[in-house]
């Protein structure tokens, strides 16, 4: 990467593609306080729809600590393929049920870069998520403001929607993400525009959750650009367990 702080705005403009684990089990003491975390491999860690990893496997893990009241604070962190080859994030934000089904949740991730100057990102995001019929369905959008030390004056905006859907009886689901970035630095096409997007299917037994999903980008083609900065269409794996 010549560029750092182009970089880092291609991970932030470019909510990850493939689902890391199943969502992690809770422990709750009388103090309402609840713990819960993630440990994961996957084949190629996907940002929205670019590769972190060089294309290789990752090991991702990660813990939450949530309060009934609705605030929550977490961490998460994956080997990467560049910076000194960890990526750190750190998550806090507060979580409601506007009405049965709807839930807001507002909050910030903080991803650092450990052993590498000047590359810390902060990102505000605001999430929707729900129910309709079988399906679960979460839109979200995320800004990463200019004038952070490792973007300059560039900013960016991540607008997203996921969608899952649990086939009856059985331990799979079908999972779906369509994700529209915007920069103001060249990123994906011309306009400093991308569309990422994927679709797969997951399957959970006790603790253990497995997925496949297919990751692609409508980032140009010419001069090899995409499949030089890992975003060309890809089958990911991953294997995760929640604890």
């Amino acid at each position: 990467m010549k560029n750092f702080s182009r970089a880092c705005l291609g991970m932030l403009l470019a909510a990850a593609a493939v689902p890391t684990a199943a969502h992690a089990q809770e422990e709750e003491d009388s103090s309402g306080i609840s713990i819960s975390g993630t440990a994961t491999v996957v084949s190629d860690y996907r940002f929205r729809g670019f590769s972190q990893s060089n294309e290789e496997a990752a090991i991702q893990g990660g813990f939450t600590i949530s309060h009934d009241s609705g605030l929550y604070i977490g961490t998460w962190g994956s080997s990467i393929g560049f910076a000194n080859g960890t990526e750190i994030d750190v998550v806090g934000g507060y979580s409601h049920e506007l009405v049965p089904g709807l839930t807001a949740d507002i909050g910030a991730t903080l991803y650092l870069y450990p052993g590498t100057a000047d590359s810390s990102i902060i990102e505000p995001y605001l999430a929707m998520s729900g129910d309709i019929g079988p399906a679960s369905i979460k839109t979200a959008i995320a800004w990463a403001p200019s004038g952070q030390d490792s973007l300059g004056d560039d900013s960016g905006v991540y607008i997203y929607t996921d969608a899952g859907v649990a086939i009856p009886s059985t331990p799979f689901s079908l999972n779906g993400h369509i994700g529209f970035a915007k920069s103001d630095s060249f990123l994906g096409g011309a306009d400093g525009s991308v569309v990422d997007y994927s679709i797969g299917v997951s399957a959970s037994w006790k603790a253990l959750t497995g997925s496949v999903a297919y990751v692609n980008t409508d980032a140009p083609k010419a001069l090899g650009y995409k499949e030089s900065v890992g975003a060309d269409g890809a089958v990911i794996f991953s294997l995760g367990v929640s604890f």
